[in-house]
């Protein structure tokens, strides 16, 4: 089997299905995510349009099995792309869960990928608005989040008093922005960009769980208030990422994008300010 350059895709749900298929033709795809029958169903639509697909499954909470997802990738060829699009929402799982996922992941993951990364390759996190909502941190807790080693990150004093889900996935997002940009100094050195997404709502299944879950009503009207008066869709973030990973963003790395129709920008300055005192 001939060598070709890998995009590795972890959750394969409608925003990193929308990112692969710009970055992905004639490069081998592998589609991992916590469910095989998720990954391999994701393959077979993008198989039918034309890529070149495998399917794993990879459980994001584990080193190991980050590992073994690396050497599945290799063995197609260099690993050109990783787009990580994995995670769970504040009305999905417990605090220990979204941190260990969210956050300690993510940082497990780019650290690991960051050691194999091809010359001039580039890597997309998929982060959150949500990671906008904290005001600004303390430095040391911006230098802890950033730079301490993966495994001490959820022993850290503030991480760890966290009991509430949405302030575990704020956390989370915050630190998957710093980690990125810490992560983007050592893939430079192999001649790679790493670079982050901070999506408003984007209407996916894990969307439509947050709408009809406990705050579904808030996340409405914060969609009405909103500058751009609407939710996003998978493909607008697939046509950032897109430019972020072709050769137009090679010098763009270490940078987090805002992609939420003004919700942020409302937030702190328009209509939806309400929201500080119930956030």
């Amino acid at each position: 089997m001939s060598k070709k350059d890998v995009v590795v895709l972890l959750g394969a749900g409608s925003i990193g299905q929308a990112i692969a298929r710009r970055v992905g033709a004639g490069k081998h795809v592998v589609l991992a995510d916590l469910k095989l029958e998720n990954a391999q169903a994701a393959a077979k639509i993008l198989e039918d349009a034309g890529f070149e697909t495998s399917a794993v499954a990879a459980d994001l909470s584990s080193r190991e099995s980050i590992l073994k997802l690396a050497e599945h990738a290799r063995g197609f060829g260099e690993v050109k792309n990783l787009i990580n699009a994995a995670g769970v929402s504040p009305s999905q799982a417990p605090v220990e869960a979204i941190l260990k996922v969210d956050l300690y992941s993510t940082a497990v993951l780019l650290e690991e990928f960051g050691k194999i990364i091809g010359m001039g390759g580039s890597g997309i996190v998929i982060s959150s608005q949500s990671g906008h909502r904290l005001g600004a941190l303390p430095e040391e807790q911006n230098e802890k989040l950033a730079t301490s080693p993966t495994e001490e990150l959820l022993s850290l004093p503030f991480i760890k008093a966290i009991t509430d889900t949405l302030k575990a996935y704020q956390y989370s997002k915050r630190c998957n922005v710093l980690r990125v940009m810490y992560e983007a100094t050592r893939w430079g050195k192999r001649g790679a960009t790493i670079n982050s997404i901070s999506p408003g709502i984007i209407i996916t299944p894990l969307a439509n769980d947050e709408l009809h879950g406990p705050r579904g009503d808030g996340y409405r009207k914060m969609l009405s208030l909103c500058p751009a008066g609407r939710a996003g869709t998978p493909d607008e973030v697939g046509d950032l990422a897109e430019f972020l990973m072709s050769s137009r963003g090679r010098w763009i790395s270490g940078s987090d994008f805002l992609i939420d129709g003004g919700t942020t920008a409302s937030y702190w300055y328009g209509d939806l300010q309400y929201l500080k005192t119930t956030h």
